[in-house]
């Protein structure tokens, strides 16, 4: 495998680090920090060019705080200066990293996402009669630091950016030796392409029919039952001894005429439809606009922005039948009947 050449000097230049203070504010151009950082920006931005050089850069600074989506999460928040840096960092690191990546690989990609992956799977269950769904057990807490610093060193070859890139891995530990903080940038793209030698694996090893992956959750699909469990034990042998992973169980091998759940949606041959959880925030959407407009919180502008926002987590699923009989129990002249 030929090794990027990609540098220090590249992450450092004057244009990179102004654009990856662009990416970093946008939308946040309201929050302090951010102003703080603008109203000094030369400044900041020679700083930080020194400090990427010099190998002095601060790294490991951020804000901690609880969310449940569904499921409770810690989320570590860099502070803003490191944002930039890391956005400086991937503008360079990323690309390298996803040419690594096969093109059944659907997050933190530019032209792919969830909604992509969910259309391909369901392609794939048109194909092929059995499949196999797995999904990493805390995979972000879990991924070995010391082998995706093998991993990296791989792709690249410049020891003071390798050297950067180990800085920011080892701020973090969930254990020791082991974790990337959920909520950098940098830990989105090191976790996507940690997995990328058991894509290949399942592809070009165990010569899977199917294959689609986002993030952590993968489905293979095959002709055949046996060879599809063929598969999940090599795959687990694979993650277990070469990544320092364990797959959650219990695993889901079924046909695919009954469908599967994936991406936050019940996708069938047929059909598209939605998941429990999707319906959820649906209604949790719904409800919290109509309690802020009964409360006077927001105007008739604000709640049909609201609406907006909770048709938009259905929108892409046939939950047309679905929504009405959600209307039909719960109309909007209930929601108001205090006012």
């Amino acid at each position: 495998m030929k090794r990027s050449p990609v540098g220090l000097d590249a992450v450092a230049d004057w244009h990179n680090l102004s654009e990856a203070f662009h990416r970093s504010a946008l939308g946040k151009g309201h929050r302090e920090e951010v102003i703080q950082f603008r109203k000094d920006l030369p400044a900041q931005l020679t700083r930080l060019r020194q400090g990427i050089l010099a190998g002095t850069v601060t790294v490991g600074r951020m804000r901690c705080f609880h969310i449940r989506d569904p499921k409770p999460r810690i989320i570590h928040a860099p502070c803003f200066p490191e944002r930039v840096l890391h956005h400086a960092l991937m503008a360079h690191v990323g690309p390298v990293l996803d040419r690594g990546l096969i093109a059944d690989t659907y997050a933190c990609r530019t032209g792919k996402g969830a909604l992509a992956a969910v259309r391909r799977a369901q392609h794939h269950l048109r194909r092929w009669p059995w499949y196999a769904k797995i999904d990493i057990r805390s995979y972000f807490a879990s991924i070995d630091h010391a082998i995706l610093g093998e991993l990296l060193a791989r792709r690249f070859k410049d020891q003071p950016l390798l050297a950067l890139m180990a800085r920011i891995i080892d701020a973090h530990h969930a254990v020791p030796g082991k974790g990337l903080p959920i909520g950098a940038l940098t830990s989105q793209q090191f976790a996507n392409y940690y997995l990328s030698g058991l894509d290949r694996l399942l592809l070009e090893g165990c010569r899977m029919r199917g294959f689609v992956r986002y993030m952590d959750d993968m489905v293979w699909w095959d002709d055949d039952r046996e060879a599809v469990r063929d598969a999940l034990v090599a795959a687990g042998e694979y993650a277990n001894h070469c990544l320092g992973l364990e797959i959650k169980q219990p695993v889901t091998v079924g046909q695919s005429r009954h469908g599967l759940n994936f991406c936050g949606f019940r996708i069938l041959p047929g059909q598209l439809l939605l998941s429990r959880r999707r319906k959820r925030r649906y209604v949790q959407c719904r409800r919290e606009g109509e309690v802020a407009y009964r409360d006077g919180l927001i105007d008739g502008l604000g709640l049909q922005a609201g609406y907006a926002s909770a048709l938009a987590i259905t929108a892409h699923a046939d939950a047309i039948v679905w929504r009405r009989e959600q209307l039909r129990r719960s109309p909007l002249d209930e929601a108001l009947a205090l006012l």
